[in-house]
Formats: structure tokens, sequence, C-alpha cells
């Protein structure tokens, strides 16, 4: 009888974080909560029927700091051979698209701030099309070999989200009674 394990616990030397895989090491761990994030806030985002306002502003900045967090975290993750592939490029793309589209924002420019804001989500749902739909990366390896645990770590994340943005729109609405800026307007 061989305990083999399935390939994406066969990375030595990597520590134990609390609710995440054994086997994932502290760099991924982060990059994908973050990614997780970035999906689950720029989705909320662009839902939204209202810009422009509190709750807006808020989860942007929730949802560009989960961006950069993964574009960051990316580089430290390298393919099987120690290089790099298509997805270090679309990070160095994504971190110029989420720059100017904070730019835009800055400075009034809001039609090019929802354009770059835009291509930079849809870019990083593509590239988590592009992980999942390779079978030996660790997400579709957990959907096999550790489904119960997959699922825990999603409904986390999943929930963690749902209750920032449930709490944000409590405080935005404490907030608004008491405050002369208007809450959340249509653009």
């Amino acid at each position: 009888m061989t305990d083999k394990k399935p390939a994406y616990c066969q990375l030595g030397g990597e520590f134990f974080i609390p609710f995440m895989p054994p086997h994932w090491s502290s760099l991924i761990a982060v990059h994908a909560v973050a990614a997780a994030y970035s999906i689950l806030f720029g989705a909320f985002q662009l839902l939204r029927k209202r810009k422009g306002g509190r709750l807006h502003r808020l989860i942007g900045r929730i949802w560009v700091g989960a961006m950069y967090a993964v574009l960051i975290t990316s580089f430290g993750i390298r393919t099987l051979d120690g290089g790099f592939n298509w997805l270090h490029g679309l990070s160095v793309l994504t971190f110029f698209t989420v720059s100017i589209g904070l730019w835009a924002a800055r400075t009034g420019r809001f039609a090019a701030h929802r354009s770059f804001m835009q291509g930079s989500y849809f870019g990083v749902l593509g590239a988590f099309i592009g992980v999942v739909a390779v079978p030996e990366r660790r997400i579709p390896q957990m959907a096999l070999h550790d489904l119960p645990g997959l699922s825990l770590w999603i409904a986390l994340v999943v929930l963690t989200a749902i209750f920032t943005v449930l709490g944000l729109t409590m405080l935005g609405r404490k907030a608004d009674r008491g405050s002369p800026e208007p809450a959340d307007v249509g653009r």
C-alpha cells in the first residue's frame, strides 16, 4: 500500500495556516484569499446600480487592496520549472489598469475609471478560470481530494465578504443620517 499524496500535497517545507489547507504556503494562502475577495467584491461593485457613494468607495478600496495583494503575491508564485508564465504577464498589465483606474477616479474621469476597473475585474476572473481549468493546480486538486476542506474555505471567504458588505452598508446608513454628503448616487 503506497501512501501517495495528491500532486498539490507534494510540496515540502510549507507551514500550516489556520483555516487554510496545510499544504498551502503562506504566500499562496494570501494570494488565494485576496483573489477570492477581489472576485467577490468586484462582482458586488459591478452588479450594483448605484455608483460613486460612500459604500462604492469603501468596497472599491477593499477591492483595490485585494487586487494589489493578488498582483504582488503572484510574482512569488512560479511555475513548476521556476519561471514565469502568461499569468505573470497579466499581473503586470493589471497593475497598470488598476492604477490608471484609481487615477481616473481621483481626477473625475469616471468613464475611464469604469472601463479600467471593469477590464481589471474581467482579467482577474479570466486568470481564475485559467487556474481552475488546469487539473494539476491546487484548487482542482482540492476539489478532487479534499472537497470538505475546499467547501469550508469557500464558505469562510464568502461569509466574511458578505458580513463585510453588510457591516459597511449598516455603518453607511448610520453615517448618512447625520451627514450632508448624499448616499450612493446613480452614475
